[in-house]
């Protein structure tokens, strides 16, 4: 009987010290909980011209290759805009998971242009909660056609333009994204009187996912009265997004020609009419390369 008392005591005692430590793993575990940051609002680092929610991740390299073909009001004259295009060749780069640069060359006035992104809150949720994104997008694009008067007194500095653009959203259920993206672009030359050095606008993206590999992907941008000639308008993309491993095409309707910030924002001469004057089609394929491997802790 003393024999038992004792084992019983000892179980006893035992059972509780199992059950102390059991409790104080549970606290430590909940003091580890983890941070899961949301992925995927938008397939690539573009909703269609505008900067996405994305950023291309770090050490991966992102070559993409860029259309936008003649009207397509013009019919099987020209094939509906397939005899001629627009093109632009990018390299964006993830320097980290938050900062991304990108240079890119465009054949439309043979435009070179240079960003940084930088995003500053990131969608999670878990031990840190945030229910948005928001990132910080800074560019600059120089025209290199030759001068329409070469002699006159031409400036360097008229070739520029500068954006400064804020992108503000998030994923908001499995299949459905929005942002808003409030801009400026400076111009340090304008052709007119009508048209201001700064433009003031916001733009709106979208994405629809239909599948695991397909989404439907539309942005609009407003600009703000009195800023542009009454000749432009705004820009409306609309298109289907396509994932085949690799690579991502992006197949798109717009009346937007340019590729970079200061033509589609405040050069668009398109119309979403009913003869489609001025809409065009065109695509983005991306391609990345992972240049470097993150480590693993």
């Amino acid at each position: 009987m003393r024999i038992f008392s004792l084992l019983s005591v000892f179980l006893l005692t035992f059972s509780s010290f199992v059950s102390a430590q059991e409790d104080d793993l549970l606290s430590l575990l909940g003091e580890e909980e983890t941070t899961d940051y949301t992925n995927a609002s938008f397939k690539t680092n573009r909703v269609i011209n505008l900067h996405s929610l994305e950023n291309t991740a770090e050490g991966v390299l992102d070559f993409k290759i860029s259309h936008r073909f003649n009207p397509v009001n013009n019919g099987f004259y020209d094939i509906f805009g397939l005899d001629g295009a627009n093109i632009r060749f990018g390299l964006d780069y993830g320097l980290s998971d938050v900062i991304t640069i990108g240079v890119g060359r465009s054949s439309l006035q043979k435009t070179y242009d240079g960003f940084v992104k930088y995003k500053f809150l990131r969608q999670s949720t878990g031990k840190k909660t945030m229910p948005l994104t928001a990132a910080l997008l800074l560019t600059s694009s120089i025209n290199t056609l030759r001068w329409e008067n070469p002699d006159r007194e031409n400036y360097f500095s008229s070739r520029l333009a500068y954006t400064t653009q804020l992108i503000l959203g998030g994923k908001f259920s499995e299949s459905f994204s929005l942002q808003l993206s409030p801009t400026m672009v400076h111009r340090n030359l304008v052709k007119t009187n009508a048209e201001k050095n700064d433009v003031y606008a916001l733009g709106v993206g979208s994405r629809l996912k239909l599948s695991k590999r397909v989404a439907i992907n539309g942005e609009y941008i407003y600009v703000l009265p009195d800023q542009l000639s009454p000749e432009l308008y705004h820009s409306l993309s609309v298109g289907l997004d396509v994932e085949t491993g690799g690579h991502v095409f992006q197949l798109h309707f717009s009346n937007s020609q340019s590729m970079v910030e200061r033509g589609f924002i405040t050069e668009t001469s398109g119309q979403w009419n009913s003869a489609l004057d001025g809409v065009r089609f065109g695509f983005n394929i991306s391609r990345v390369f992972t240049l470097k491997r993150k480590k693993l802790d």
